[in-house]
């Protein structure tokens, strides 16, 4: 189909645009399709989009959850205009299919898809779907889905996986057999891992001979937490703190271990590379969906769990990494576990069945 045109609504996190983006790719790679973004100028979509060379239109919607009254106010009032706004971008674009990926413009997006009886597909990459997916999963043609859990929530639904960079697929060993913990809290860090893994630092070099750590912390902290490990003492030359990592296929390949969030991407991206990890969700995540995506990896072998209040009890921290640490066997069984989670043809798969829809249409 030389002339597929299809719609992408949604954004917000990089959790929702980066999937998308590997999905349009797709498109144009394989179907010389032509591809419309519509998002809000406070997602990442107003600026990885066009870097990405698609065009975007934006509309004004906010959230609704886990917000002020006055936010849930506003984007109320906004809701009906924003859905009117895009009506006319289909009517004035004529995709034949539109893709929801979820967050802030995917609502009124999908909404008018509907309402203007658009070919509708939505991909939901968590194992709890989030509020707009869930309203309307059974009213869309097809679903794409990373969970099995999630596949309750929709019709016509196939559990595709996430689309990951396929650097992660084909990561080399570690270059060293001495035990490298990799940590990161997502680009703008993890403020409870800056925290707590300087108060456990010099016990855990202690506990694991050429135990090294890389601990990504984001731009505003570094020197904070540069600083809380300089103090406890612990050899530098055993520890660094970046506040951003360039290339994380690179970082990943050298890790023995992953203590991560449990985002949806950065999940996906574990089971790309069949890295074992410690997974922390971020409690305030809407409908604790990241909590359902760590106890997914937990169910498969690939990962153990602690939540938040955890990382607070003397000792947990520390007796969960140098378990994890100091049993090579127990971590390789639990990478191999992760890689059974992997998808290595997710946008294949969306791509797929969004184009069988635009032909249907």
């Amino acid at each position: 189909m030389s002339n597929l045109r299809v719609l992408i609504v949604g954004g917000g996190t990089g959790g929702h645009i980066i999937p998308a983006l590997a999905v349009a790719r797709e498109l144009v790679a394989r179907d010389s399709a032509e591809i419309l973004f519509v998002g809000t100028a406070r997602g990442l979509e107003s600026r990885l989009v066009p870097a990405a060379g698609f065009p975007l239109k934006l509309i004004q919607v906010g959230q609704l959850k886990n917000v002020s009254l006055m936010t849930r106010l506003r984007t109320l009032f906004d809701l009906p205009r924003s859905i009117l706004a895009c009506r006319r971008i289909i009517r004035e674009f004529k995709p034949d299919v539109v893709f929801g990926v979820g967050g802030y413009a995917s609502g009124p997006g999908m909404a008018a898809a509907i309402w203007l009886k658009v070919p509708a597909m939505v991909f939901e990459a968590n194992a709890m779907p989030g509020l707009v997916n869930r309203l309307v999963g059974k009213r869309v043609q097809a679903a794409a889905v990373n969970f099995p859990a999630a596949a309750k929530w929709f019709r016509h639904c196939e559990i595709t996986g996430i689309p990951v960079r396929p650097e992660f697929f084909s990561l080399a060993p570690p270059s060293s057999t001495a035990p490298h913990l990799l940590v990161f809290g997502g680009s703008q860090g993890a403020r409870i891992f800056n925290v707590h893994l300087p108060q456990v630092i010099a016990a855990l070099l202690q506990a694991i001979p050429g135990l090294t750590i890389l601990h990504q912390c984001g731009a505003r902290n570094l020197e904070s937490t540069q600083g809380a490990y300089a103090a406890t003492g612990a050899d530098p030359t055993r520890w660094r703190v970046e506040t951003f990592l360039e290339d994380m296929p690179a970082q990943f390949a050298e890790a023995h271990l992953v203590m991560a969030r449990s985002g949806a991407s950065s999940v996906a991206e574990l089971a790309a590379a069949g890295k074992p990890s410690l997974l922390v969700p971020f409690a305030a995540a809407a409908d604790e969906h990241q909590k359902r995506n760590a106890e997914a990896m937990v169910a498969a072998g690939a990962a153990v769990m602690l939540q938040e209040p955890d990382l607070k009890v003397p000792g947990k921290l520390l007796d969960a990494l140098t378990g994890l640490l100091t049993h090579p066997v127990r971590l390789a069984q639990m990478g191999a576990a992760a890689r059974t989670q992997a998808h290595p043809d997710a946008a294949q798969r969306i791509a797929d069945r969004l184009a069988a829809l635009g032909a249907e249409g």
